[in-house]
């Protein structure tokens, strides 16, 4: 009798030990702080896998350098910006909001939203089909709000989302796969390129009040990479390895118009801390595409996964030209920088002076917020 007594104790003990490691663990869930990432293929972890569009990562050899060694829909051999960014604030990686793994508890990591293919504009990537433009996107991130509601509670849902850190990254495509996908595109026809960057502006001022609205009050907002830099720029564009013109052009009046933005609306917002920041993505990549040999590259023109002059034709596919070593090229595909290129890109979000996050980085957030 007195060991089925001792026996019951110890099976109770157990039960209550599970239990307060699992409260423990729903807690720490709620305290860390959540990731939420917009935009297009530079950040999609994979949600265009569950739509049906041209505009997919799902095949080898994308992903051969991740874990499983396999595709998961990154535009990268192995992990991008966004999870790298993860790994840096000690984070579980955002899974993509249309997957069904993400559900529960994991909801309170965040998500992300992003889909290969859209820009600001949403005629952006129509080529593409069935993609999840920027305003959907937002609509998603409403939804997500609702399921985190019912999980933790309204006034928790709103403190999860305030707290949380949120990267968009919009407006290569404008260029790239709208103005100037096509000679004489519908866009390019009825704006010239200063009056389209403008009306670019203007659009992307009502999706980032739209953020904010919506609860996100740490933004860090890209500005565009050297557009005209990327191998299937140079593949098109270049006799001898100079960067297009046009696309740079455009990086050149989008970029310093968005840094505007980002001011104004901090100032509108006021306040003491800085809801929007701007991170120089331009800075980021020019780093090691104007001096490959210093950030250890053999090349920044001559892309890893490709086919045609500096691999940068067509798509990145198991029939395409592969380089044996993803570490010294800048470039894994025609458009999206390396797993080792993203890491230096991550390195300045988390640590940058204000050439490259602006008015501050990512360190500096963590720190500010950490005495809140």
């Amino acid at each position: 009798m007195e060991k089925n007594k001792q026996m019951n104790n110890i099976i109770l003990s157990i039960f209550l030990c599970v239990f307060i490691i699992l409260s423990i663990g729903v807690e720490q869930l709620e305290a860390a702080r959540a990731f939420f990432v917009f935009g297009d293929s530079l950040v999609d972890n994979g949600n265009n896998n569950f739509l049906a569009t041209t505009a997919r990562a799902d095949s080898y050899p994308y992903g051969i350098d991740s874990e499983t060694h396999r595709a998961s829909g990154r535009f990268s051999n192995g992990l991008n910006m966004p999870d790298l960014i993860s790994e840096k604030i000690g984070s579980e990686p955002t899974l993509p909001y249309l997957s069904p793994e993400l559900d529960g508890e994991r909801l309170l990591i965040g998500a992300n939203f992003a889909s290969a293919g859209i820009g600001i504009l949403n005629d952006t990537g129509v080529q593409f089909i069935n993609i999840i433009r920027i305003t959907e996107q937002l609509a998603y991130f409403r939804q997500y709000q609702q399921r985190v509601s019912a999980l933790i509670g309204e006034d928790g849902a709103q403190k999860l989302v305030n707290q949380a850190l949120v990267l968009i990254t919009l407006g290569g495509n404008d260029f790239v796969n709208n103005y100037y996908l096509v000679p004489l595109s519908a866009r390019s026809r009825q704006y010239a390129l200063p009056d389209y960057v403008v009306f670019l502006i203007s659009e992307y001022r009502k999706i980032l009040m739209n953020l904010y609205e919506l609860g996100a009050r740490r933004v860090l907002v890209t500005g565009t990479g050297p557009l005209g830099c990327v191998p299937a720029e140079l593949a098109m564009h270049s006799r001898n390895g100079e960067c297009g013109a046009d696309l740079q052009t455009a990086t050149n009046l989008f970029n310093p118009q968005l840094v505007q933005l980002i001011n104004q609306l901090n100032s509108e917002i006021g306040g003491p801390n800085h809801v929007f920041i701007y991170a120089n993505a331009f800075a980021m990549h020019l780093d090691f595409i104007s001096d490959p040999q210093r950030y250890g590259f053999v090349t920044s023109k001559v892309a890893c996964c490709g086919q045609g002059p500096y691999n940068g034709m067509g798509l990145c596919t198991p029939a395409s030209n592969l380089c044996p070593n993803r570490d010294v090229y800048a470039f894994w595909d025609p458009f999206h920088p390396s797993e080792r290129a993203n890491r230096l890109i991550v390195d300045k979000f988390m640590t940058g002076a204000a050439e490259y996050m602006n008015p501050i980085n990512i360190s500096t957030i963590l720190a500010l917020d950490s005495r809140v």
